[in-house]
């Protein structure tokens, strides 16, 4: 059978011609402790900016030729989550967030960087460890961030704290920022820290409720000690 004009153009393109950027992942990860947001920084071990801090990331995987094109975009994501803080492939809440391509941003080549911002629950930030490129990975509060970073990820880091103070008014995104029980006072901190400013406790008491009706709160069992009287524990009826 003839081939078609398509695989005959397939068969005859040279990709050679064209110069080719390369594409990375980099990523704001989030938790909440002691009533903070905090991100997730590694030292880089390697140069450029050798010593600096950074946001964690990598390069998208890609074959050896244009046959074998390599990883999705979601998937490199995944994996370099997984690499740079040492948590199971979804442990933590992961969403796309914007495409840095600046020309200049990377001093070795021309590289196009997807950030996505994720998000840790508090008991599961003590499990992080640094990958096999950082010297060192710890949290810091977000406004206290050892500066300057790494290429232009402070640039990064004000648009992952601009989504993340925008989305937790419209979306349950705090949801993955608790423990798997939590109390009102919890859950309201919770909010606190990614806003950055105080809510009501009697206006949040008034949404937290609201929750409760729609079906995505439910009462836990047990108690929380604290000074005064046991605290009612609440749970998610759904987590992502």
């Amino acid at each position: 059978m003839a081939r078609s004009a398509e695989q005959h153009f397939l068969d005859s393109y040279d990709s050679a011609r064209w110069p080719r950027p390369s594409v990375a992942v980099d990523l704001c990860v989030f938790t909440v402790r002691d009533t903070l947001l905090h991100v997730l920084l590694v030292r880089r071990k390697e140069h450029p900016f050798k010593g600096q801090m950074a946001l964690p990331g990598g390069f998208v995987r890609v074959g050896p030729d244009r046959h074998a094109q390599g990883e999705d975009l979601e998937a490199a994501a995944v994996r370099e989550l997984s690499e740079e803080t040492g948590l199971p492939p979804g442990t933590c809440y992961l969403e796309q967030l914007y495409t840095f391509g600046a020309a200049g941003r990377d001093p070795r080549t021309r590289v196009i960087s997807v950030a996505y911002y994720a998000l840790v629950r508090p008991d599961l930030a003590p499990m992080v460890t640094a990958g096999t490129d950082a010297a060192t990975a710890g949290f810091f509060p977000v406004d206290k961030v050892p500066e300057p970073l790494a290429f232009d990820h402070v640039a990064i880091l004000a648009k992952a704290l601009e989504r993340v103070r925008a989305k937790v008014d419209y979306a349950p995104i705090a949801f993955d920022l608790v423990p798997d029980t939590f109390t009102i006072a919890d859950l309201r901190a919770v909010y606190e820290a990614c806003k950055g400013e105080a809510y009501d406790a009697g206006n949040f008491r008034r949404r937290f409720l609201r929750m409760m009706e729609d079906g995505l709160i439910e009462e836990a069992p047990g108690k929380r000690a604290s000074a005064t009287k046991p605290s009612v524990v609440y749970r998610f009826t759904r987590r992502r």
